[in-house]
């Protein structure tokens, strides 16, 4: 039985950029998150792929690294009232978890397609 070579690079590229990782024409997401559940160009069944949990952990590992400087760096070069501090942190890390968020989650269903990872059902 001879499978088909998909390369991961091209999948997780397309992918971070809402396309198709087999055909790179079709969008992954049908909203915000929601998969399609065909691509609209080649037929490829998207939907199959399940990201689960894997795109939060990875976008709160991101967003967590990034929240010791911005308050450190914060804090030192600004120096601002901590509540105002705590309110800026707060707004910049709601933004970049809601754009990493839908990258990442693209990124991952690249991987997955590339790897031929499908929800097979329980």
């Amino acid at each position: 039985m001879s499978e088909e070579i998909r390369d991961s690079r091209q999948a997780i590229r397309r992918g971070v950029m809402n396309r198709c990782p087999k055909c790179g024409q079709g969008k992954v997401f049908a909203g915000y998150l929601q998969l399609v559940p065909r691509c609209s160009n080649c037929g490829e069944p998207i939907g199959e792929y399940r990201a689960a949990d894997g795109p939060a952990f990875f976008t709160m590992t991101v967003v967590m690294l990034l929240l010791i400087p911005m308050i450190g760096f914060g804090w030192v070069l600004f120096r601002p009232e901590p509540v105002v501090l705590l309110l800026w942190v707060g707004v910049i890390s709601t933004v970049l978890t809601l754009v990493l968020l839908r990258l990442i989650k693209g990124g991952f269903i690249g991987y997955l397609w590339a790897k031929n990872e499908r929800d097979r059902g329980a």
